[in-house]
C-alpha cells in the first residue's frame, strides 16, 4: 500500500457531500441491510456473560469467617478471590435485562438458563457457554431447547491456516 491516506479535511468534505445528498442513509441502510441478512446484526435474544468481582482475600463477615459467597478461582494463570456476575443482555438493545451473582467459582454455563427470557430465540456467548445445548435443563426444556445458541469456539478449535499460503 503505497498511496496516501486522504486528510481529515478531504474525509469531512466528503461526509459533508454525503449527507447534503441523503446518500449516508442509504448507504447506512443498504449495509445494515446486508449486515442482517447475512446473520452479523443480532436482532433480538440474550447475549450471556460473566465478569469477576474481586474482593480482598482477607474479607471476613459479621461472625469474623471468610464468606461464604466468595471464593477463589483461576482465571487464565492468575487466582482470583471474589464473587461473579453473570448478565443477560438484550442483543438488540444493549440493555442488561438479567443478572445474576454467584462465588467466583461458578462456572458461567452453570447459570445461564437463569439469564434467558421466555421469549428469546437466539443466545449469544463466549466459549465458557459451549455445550449449553447439552445440559438437562436445557434439552428437557422445550422452549429453551429451540433456542439457537450461538457460542464462539475456543481459539484451539478454530481450523489451521496454512502459513505458506500467498
Amino acid at each position: 500500500m503505497t498511496d496516501n491516506v486522504p486528510d481529515e479535511t478531504t474525509l469531512c468534505n466528503f461526509r459533508h457531500l454525503l449527507e447534503e445528498y441523503g446518500l449516508n442513509k442509504l448507504f447506512f441502510e443498504a449495509i445494515n441491510r446486508v449486515m442482517v441478512e447475512s446473520g452479523h446484526i443480532m436482532n433480538g435474544g440474550t447475549i450471556v456473560d460473566a465478569t469477576i468481582i474481586d474482593a480482598p482475600s482477607s474479607t471476613k463477615n459479621a461472625e469474623k469467617k471468610r464468606d461464604p459467597e466468595m471464593h477463589s478461582t483461576k482465571k487464565g494463570n492468575q487466582w482470583r478471590f471474589g464473587m461473579k456476575c453473570h448478565v443477560g443482555v438484550d442483543a438488540g438493545t444493549g440493555y442488561v435485562h438479567t443478572i445474576e451473582v454467584t462465588p467466583a467459582n461458578v462456572h458461567d454455563v452453570t447459570v445461564s438458563t437463569d439469564l434467558l427470557r421466555e421469549d428469546d430465540e437466539v443466545v449469544y456467548g463466549d466459549s465458557d457457554y459451549l455445550g449449553i445445548e447439552k445440559r438437562p435443563e436445557v434439552a428437557n426444556d422445550e422452549h429453551l431447547s429451540f433456542i439457537d445458541y450461538r457460542i464462539n469456539l475456543r481459539l484451539g478449535r478454530f481450523p489451521k491456516v496454512s502459513d505458506n499460503a500467498h
